[in-house]
């Protein structure tokens, strides 16, 4: 695994103009292909708005810099003790335009990207972030050394979306020590999101299932997945707490390796169906079963 630094020439060398930005972008073409792509909306926009908020945040992302190399060997060692796996591919560490926190490349095994000008500082936080992206390259890994024929994977199909955000939260969870809703924030803004997730979850997947039976998929990610999403209920990715519950449930039922790798099982999209139908039943009747309400009356 090679960490790339990028951002290192970019506090020596920043200059407030979209010339030395454009500069920047072309010495280091390579590790922005990614982000060009997939993950900077508008860019044009963006690096406008970039040149004026970049010295708000260079002192942290300096702090930031600083910090990240050792803690992301800190994330690799603790899931390589916990999970014996190794992480070979790249991992790019950039100042971005404002888009994209971080982000796995749409690759098998994945490269990773950290976009310095969008992340803490602070170790939990950070580490945290870390843990997510790297959490998604393990749930690659280890499904792909369960057997998985990825020619079979409906990478775009929401019930993926749902299993890849779930796994890389609980990934998180097992190597990190943060509170609940840094691990969906990967800052200090999370706690009012998870009450209001937690308070209404039920309401939440029932919503969810009746925009999977109504609309487009590229529609659910927009509404459930991005951070420019959310107008359903005025709060952003919800689709990644859905796949946390979901995930909770599999484990319980499968064990964690069984949960995590039943992508690769061809009815895979019936039991995620399945699941998502018993956790928007109230809580009670998910203990007691069907028969709970008949039972009281």
């Amino acid at each position: 695994m090679k960490i790339h630094d990028t951002v290192s020439y970019f506090i020596e060398n920043y200059e407030p103009t979209e010339q030395f930005l454009q500069r920047y972008h072309n010495e280091f073409s390579t590790h922005f292909k990614e982000y060009f792509l997939f993950h900077c909306k508008n860019p044009e926009e963006k690096k406008k708005y970039a040149i004026n908020q970049y010295p708000l945040n260079m002192s942290e992302i300096q702090e930031c810099n600083n910090k990240i190399v050792t803690s992301i060997c800190q994330v690799v060692s603790s899931y390589k003790e916990e999970y014996k796996v190794e992480f070979q591919k790249d991992v790019h560490v950039i100042v971005g335009c404002y888009g994209s926190n971080a982000f796995t490349h749409r690759q098998i095994i994945p490269e990773i990207t950290f976009c310095l000008e969008k992340l803490s500082a602070e170790d939990k936080y950070l580490k945290v972030i870390i843990a997510h992206e790297f959490g998604h390259a393990l749930h690659n890994i280890l499904t792909d050394n369960a057997g998985m024929d990825w020619s079979r994977l409906q990478w775009f199909h929401p019930f993926t979306w749902l299993l890849q955000e779930g796994s890389a939260t609980y990934f998180s969870k097992q190597i990190t020590e943060a509170d609940e809703s840094v691990y969906f924030s990967y800052n200090s803004t999370g706690d009012r999101w998870l009450r209001f997730a937690e308070t209404n979850a039920q309401e939440i997947i029932h919503s969810f299932i009746n925009d999977f039976n109504k609309i487009s998929y590229q529609e659910i990610f927009q509404e459930w997945f991005s951070i420019n999403g959310g107008k359903r209920f005025g709060h952003t990715r919800l689709g990644y707490y859905i796949g946390y519950k979901v995930i909770e449930y599999l484990i319980e039922r499968y064990s964690e390796m069984n949960a995590v790798t039943l992508w690769k099982e061809p009815n895979f999209t019936e039991e995620i169906m399945l699941v998502l139908q018993e956790l928007r039943k109230p809580e009670m009747e998910q203990v007691y079963g069907d028969d709970y309400y008949t039972n009281k009356r």
